[in-house]
């Protein structure tokens, strides 16, 4: 679908959407506990719905209701055949949750997943004893266990998701485990799926990020858990009144563990007229100023903050580029070829991302299929010289369905 998006000014006030990475955990969580968990404010974007299913998969009952999620636990393992749909975090975290069980289990993926190397995930279960097998290092993953516990070493240079898929599986585990992990990336995220076990009843031992050791034969406890905002969905929104808005932002919070709260401080960097309370932020329409900002530990902010940078007079660094690799698209090529056809020029320059800050223009961009560069363009339209159409732009239901409708109601022109 292409959508158009006018040069617009919007104001108004508007709830972040419900974080996706907490609603995914919680998920598993549910599905691993002994009984009915409540989870509030789920998200339903496309990534939480494949979730869903996989835990359907594994044994869980569901019953979706608009606020709220009722999942019963349970791991009766109903189908073999597990969809992660597009979502890395998915076959990272539900791949070591598969291996709890005494059976073949097989774990397919749809369109940009199928691209991203599944070898971080075979060799760590296998250091585990599980059996694994990929199709040249990619999808289908097919994995046979049970997980039994141990010990094991990965890379977290690339991501953390798949730590957080050892830590939610292993404490159920018949034997005690040790992990160790060379260089991890994206802490916060590892901060917020120990946050998260805590509230299930679970609990394991970090040492500097390096070493987590995790006690064996634990249970999860069945939890009514409320999903927090998105910080990631919530960056995006904050970029737009900084670009031309007047907003209030509302849901996300400042004692967050998510890593992408640190667009506040890119913001501040860059002079937005801003005040944050409590319960909300209010972000304003300012003259922007160049900054220079290590988005090494919050990959995700790239795009909104290149929209930012469009509009920042001077030229913006974002540090980071090597984490862009293995998303939805080659991120940061898609970051420079599209933002050029709005004439803002992104230069790539070994880790580093430039951008000089100018005026955008209007033009026809393309998606790249992925979510946050559709969001990224649209939220660069709103004060573009005419306006930008994006082409493929329904995938940003893949983490924030409602964007487009949430531009709409601050008013926004989007044509479809």
């Amino acid at each position: 679908m292409e959508r158009c998006v006018e040069p617009s000014e919007i104001k108004g006030q508007i709830k972040a959407p419900a974080s996706k990475s907490m609603s995914q955990r919680a998920i598993a969580a549910a599905l691993l506990a002994d009984g009915q968990s409540t989870i509030f404010n789920p998200s339903y974007c496309d990534d939480s719905l494949a979730a869903m299913s996989i835990a359907c998969g594994l044994g869980a009952r569901l019953d979706p209701k608009p606020g709220e999620l009722i999942i019963k636990g349970g791991r009766i393992l109903k189908e073999e055949k597990l969809n992660c749909g597009e979502s890395g975090l998915a076959i990272r975290m539900f791949s070591p949750i598969a291996a709890l069980y005494p059976v073949e289990i097989t774990l397919v993926g749809a369109n940009s997943l199928k691209k991203r190397p599944m070898g971080m995930i075979d060799e760590a279960l296998s250091q585990l004893g599980v059996k694994c097998s990929t199709s040249g290092g990619f999808l289908p993953l097919t994995i046979q266990g049970p997980i039994k516990g141990g010990k094991c070493e990965i890379d977290g240079s690339v991501s953390s998701q798949l730590l957080t898929g050892l830590l939610m599986a292993l404490p159920l585990a018949e034997h005690d485990s040790e992990i160790r992990v060379r260089n991890l990336k994206s802490k916060p995220y590892i901060d917020m799926t120990i946050q998260l076990l805590k509230t299930f009843g679970i609990t394991v031992e970090c040492s500097d990020y390096e070493l987590f050791r995790i006690k064996g034969k634990q249970s999860y406890t069945p939890r009514k858990y409320t999903v927090e905002s998105d910080w990631s969905g919530g960056a995006f929104l904050l970029v737009a009144g900084a670009i031309n808005g007047s907003l209030h932002v509302q849901g996300i919070r400042t004692d967050s563990k998510q890593s992408d709260m640190a667009v506040l401080k890119a913001l501040e960097m860059a002079g937005a007229n801003m005040k944050i309370s409590e319960d909300q932020i209010e972000i304003s329409k300012s003259e922007l100023k160049a900054f220079d900002f290590d988005a090494t530990e919050s990959p995700d902010l790239f795009p909104p903050l290149a929209a930012l940078a469009a509009y920042s007079t001077g030229i913006s660094t974002i540090k980071g580029v090597s984490r862009l690799i293995y998303k939805e698209s080659d991120r940061a090529a898609a970051l420079r070829d599209e933002f050029g056809k709005m004439n803002i020029s992104i230069e790539i320059a070994g880790d580093l991302m430039k951008v000089t800050g100018g005026q955008p223009t209007g033009a026809r961009v393309e998606s790249h299929d992925d979510h946050r560069i559709a969001m990224a363009v649209a939220v660069t339209a709103l004060r573009a010289t005419g306006k930008v159409c994006i082409r493929d732009s329904q995938c940003v239901a893949k983490s924030y369905p409602g964007f487009f409708d949430d531009m709409r109601y601050l008013g926004a022109t989007v044509r479809e």
